[in-house]
């Protein structure tokens, strides 16, 4: 079950919130871990019982942790959840990529192949095996203490509108939240939450659809057919597919969390309007890039190096475990090596050049680095992506085997405008207006008849077309 499924929009989320609306506050968190486990075992109900073992474990590691009295004690427990959560992922995430790749090797050497029944990969499953490792990070570190209730700490994982796909929530950013919500549980908050839910829905389905439709076209077309012109197109495509996909799932995420009482971190800042790739990464999944910082970069070292390289390389490496997060396939590490290869560039003379040529040109510069990266990121093969990327520079402008229709043609520019209107002030008032504001009774009447509209035409287009990607089940 996903956020744009008809199932989720006209049965279990008018459903949930009614019931949760109506159960009283000190039964809520039941409420909402029942439906969490449900909205989760509807698609996976295998899967469920995996995040039920493990959450138990891991609560009882980190209790004992939290108690243990002297250091040696503290590290045990430590390591022995990290080896729990992290041994999970590599086997339901990363064997079949291993297995296949010795497999090719011992293909190469004429030695017998391993036999390997293949893994299915539990959905979200790097989202929340990362919040798991936030848990007992942070409280390893004395950050927070740990959740005293084992159902807060299982409702903290399994919390099902950020589950599937974010935003990654530190523990410490939602812990007192779980406890206690009665200082977000606003009508404000509520009505607020539904605007931002229709937005996000909207992103998703008027637009990202769209967009998925012929960037799909145009990665399926064979190398040798696909000319400079689609090429573009599908690149573009795909770019702002990815965009208006994921961001709208944050904005979906974040407005359900408003709904019931819990605010969720920014996950997206207009990354398209940033002027370098350092800059993307600062408004591109930005929880993803906070937990990459604090659990990952810093403890290397971050900035605090005592040379360049050492510094480039942890700039590298936090990278290449990015590109590994988002899939077990050599496209997304290589997409991790190219993000980070331009980092490291930036810190040695690119970053200066950028701030010199001015905001427009940096702007347009970074963005054609980032969309190239998508084409890495969208394609099956390396092969495929290398063809790829070599076609949109072969110049050939044909344009006969690529149908555009003028809804395509309108999205399209919608998606432009969407992605670089807050490179204007006006743009940002607007969005501030919109996304961060409370209303008067005329504002929310407006908000309210506006979002009632989208949320229509969003399940109308959902009934109608039948397509309806969903982009993160390979996370």
């Amino acid at each position: 079950m996903v956020f744009s499924n008809v199932i989720f929009l006209v049965y279990f989320l008018p459903a949930f919130l009614l019931v949760y609306f109506l159960t009283p506050t000190k039964f809520k968190n039941y409420t909402l871990l029942a439906s969490s486990i449900l909205f989760y075992a509807w698609g996976a109900p295998k899967f469920i019982f995996v995040i039920l073992a493990t959450t138990t474990v891991d609560f009882y590691f980190v209790q004992l942790l939290y108690k243990a009295t002297t250091e040696k004690k503290r590290k045990l427990f430590l390591v022995l959840s990290l080896c729990l959560n992290v041994g999970l992922l590599f086997y339901f995430k990363y064997c079949n990529f291993f297995i296949d790749n010795v497999n090719q090797v011992l293909g190469i050497l004429g030695a017998t192949q391993i036999i390997w029944t293949k893994v299915i990969l539990p959905i979200g499953i790097s989202f929340y095996t990362f919040e798991s490792i936030t848990y007992v990070v942070d409280v390893y570190r004395r950050i927070h203490k740990p959740l005293n209730s084992f159902l807060q700490y299982q409702l903290y994982i399994i919390l099902f509108p950020k589950l599937i796909a974010g935003p990654i929530i530190r523990y410490h950013e939602i812990s007192d939240q779980i406890a206690d919500r009665s200082a977000n549980d606003t009508i404000d908050n509520k009505l607020t939450g539904f605007y931002r839910f229709t937005l996000g829905l909207a992103k998703k389905v008027l637009i990202a659809n769209v967009m998925a439709v012929k960037a799909d076209e145009v990665f399926i077309m064979p190398l040798t057919n696909l000319t400079t012109s689609a090429a573009w197109v599908g690149m573009l495509a795909y770019t702002f597919q990815i965009y208006f996909d994921f961001s709208g799932y944050s904005d979906m995420a974040i407005g359900l969390g408003k709904m019931i009482g819990f605010k969720f971190p920014e996950n997206f800042n207009n990354p398209y309007t940033s002027k370098s790739i350092t800059e993307f990464w600062r408004r591109w999944h930005m929880t993803l890039g906070n937990w990459m910082k604090n659990y990952l970069y810093i403890p290397l070292g971050g900035n605090k190096v005592k040379n360049k390289t050492r510094l480039y390389f942890n700039l590298w490496l936090v990278f290449l475990a990015s590109g590994f997060w988002h899939g077990a396939a050599w496209t997304f590490i290589i997409w991790g090596v190219y993000h980070g290869f331009f980092l490291v560039l930036e810190r040695v003379f690119l970053g200066k050049l950028l701030e010199k040529i001015g905001k427009l040109p940096a702007t347009l510069f970074t963005f054609i680095v980032v969309a190239i990266g998508w084409v890495l990121f969208r394609a099956d093969t390396m092969m495929h992506a290398l063809g790829f990327i070599k076609r949109l520079f072969t110049f050939n402008f044909e344009t006969s085997l690529l149908n555009m229709d003028n809804e395509f043609k309108f999205i399209f520019l919608l998606a432009v405008v969407f992605s670089f209107f807050t490179s204007f002030k006006l743009g940002e008032k607007i969005q501030e207006k919109i996304y961060f504001s409370y209303y008067n009774v005329l504002g929310n009447f407006t908000f309210t008849l506006v979002a009632c509209c989208l949320f229509t035409i969003c399940l109308a287009s959902i009934t109608s077309s039948g397509f309806n990607p969903f982009i993160y089940f390979r996370f």
